[in-house]
């Protein structure tokens, strides 16, 4: 089991968004790549019966969803997940200080 950070819905609404706006605007990248590479492109392209252009969109599109899930997910181990449901579950007793804070928050926000 997994805990995710409600970040995610963010990024399948932007993916949601993303699908459905795609086909109304685009835009043009261009990058300059060693010769080799460019072989290497064309040739996985021809295997999977791609263009070159759809090959490499697609890959483009893996790894930046991967970074994005990558930095918007948060994993945490079994152990990591009870601790962080048991703070949740059950918070501990503000200190003292942050007692005081918001009682001064509250007479400032009341004296408004």
């Amino acid at each position: 089991m997994k805990l995710i950070c409600t970040a995610i819905s963010r990024i399948f609404h932007l993916r949601r968004k993303h699908h459905a706006h795609r086909h109304l605007a685009t835009a043009r990248l261009e990058v300059r790549i060693s010769t080799d590479l460019h072989a290497m492109l064309k040739r996985a392209a021809e295997i999977q019966g791609r263009t070159m252009t759809d090959f490499v969109v697609a890959a483009v599109q893996r790894a930046v969803q991967q970074a994005i899930e990558k930095a918007e997910i948060i994993q945490l181990s079994m152990s990591d997940q009870a601790v962080f449901a048991q703070a949740l579950l059950a918070p501990a007793e503000p200190a003292p200080a942050l007692e005081r804070a918001f009682a001064r928050r509250n007479k400032l926000l009341s004296s408004e």
